[in-house]
């Protein structure tokens, strides 16, 4: 697995309480594009329509050795899902809070997947009590390394 792009911006913003894999529709030069690692999943997010998943804002630059018939750079870009998974996430959504997105792009057995995530926003003090325990972890991993 070859990870291309990390929405880190998502795991602070949000309490990820699911992830799902779930392949993406593309065309032939974003693929190209994507193994060239020129993708970007900052802001992007996951809507419902017609009873299919489908990723919005989701960055692929354009394929440089393409010709004039290029893709454009945010359309949105079907999910591929079991009609199960997206039947789920759509009934959490409905709920107060929830939201889907993706958290990283990735190459696996030469095909390209989304993980996204089913996720609830934090609030400031939950933002701050994150940082305050990723700190401590950082501390605590120093000092024992530094008795060994």
């Amino acid at each position: 697995m070859k990870v291309i792009s990390q929405n880190k911006k998502a795991r602070h913003d949000y309490f990820i309480e699911e992830t799902y894999e779930a392949g993406i529709q593309l065309l032939g030069s974003e693929i190209k594009s994507i193994r060239t690692g020129k993708v970007t999943v900052n802001d992007s997010f996951v809507t419902f329509r017609g009873g299919e998943a489908f990723v919005h804002n989701l960055h692929i630059a354009k394929y440089d050795f393409s010709s004039i018939f290029n893709h454009e750079e945010t359309r949105p870009r079907k999910l591929l899902l079991h009609k199960k998974e997206i039947l789920k996430m759509f009934g959490k959504t409905r709920e107060q809070g929830y939201t889907i997105v993706p958290l990283k792009v990735y190459l696996k057995e030469g095909l390209c997947k989304v993980e996204i995530g089913l996720a609830k926003g934090k609030r400031d003090y939950d933002k701050r009590e994150s940082l305050k325990e990723k700190d401590q972890n950082m501390r605590m991993k120093k000092i024992l390394k530094g008795s060994r």
